[in-house]
C-alpha cells in the first residue's frame, strides 16, 4: 500500500477529550477520521451515497499525542462495479516540529448504494 503521496483528505489537531488519560489519542478517534476521509473520496468518486462495508490491514505504528496535527491521505486503488477499495494513511506532526511520522494505515472497501439502501454502480468519468 503506497499512499503517503496520495490526495490528502483531512487535517485536525487531536484535542484533550480524543485521548486516554495518558495523552494518548483513541485509536478509535483515528480510525474514524481515516473512515471518514475514505467517504469522502468514496462519495466523490461514486457521485453519490456510498458506505463503508470493510477496514482491512490496520495497523497503528506510533502513538499520537495531544495537540499533535493529524493529517489523512487517500488514494483509489481498485473500483468494481459497485465497490472501491481505497487505501488510508495517517500522519502525525508534532505541534513544534516540521517532520511527520506514519502513524497508522488500512484499506477501506466502500459499496455505492442508492436511496433504499441497495449497491449501485459507480458512476463513470464524465
Amino acid at each position: 500500500m503506497t499512499v503517503s503521496h496520495g490526495e490528502p483528505v483531512i487535517r485536525i489537531t487531536a484535542m484533550p477529550a480524543d485521548a486516554n488519560a495518558y495523552g494518548d489519542i483513541f485509536g478509535g478517534w483515528l480510525m474514524s477520521l481515516m473512515d471518514m476521509g475514505a467517504g469522502l473520496i468514496a462519495a466523490r468518486r461514486s457521485r453519490g451515497r456510498a458506505v463503508t462495508v470493510a477496514m482491512d490491514g490496520l495497523q497503528f505504528h506510533h502513538p499520537v499525542k495531544v495537540g499533535d496535527e493529524v493529517s489523512v491521505y487517500g488514494a483509489l486503488q481498485r473500483e468494481g462495479r459497485s465497490s472501491m477499495t481505497i487505501a488510508v494513511e495517517a500522519w502525525r506532526r508534532p505541534r513544534h516540529e516540521h517532520d511527520a511520522i506514519k502513524v497508522t494505515e488500512a484499506v477501506f472497501t466502500f459499496v455505492a448504494i442508492d436511496d433504499a439502501g441497495k449497491p449501485r454502480p459507480v458512476q463513470q468519468e464524465i
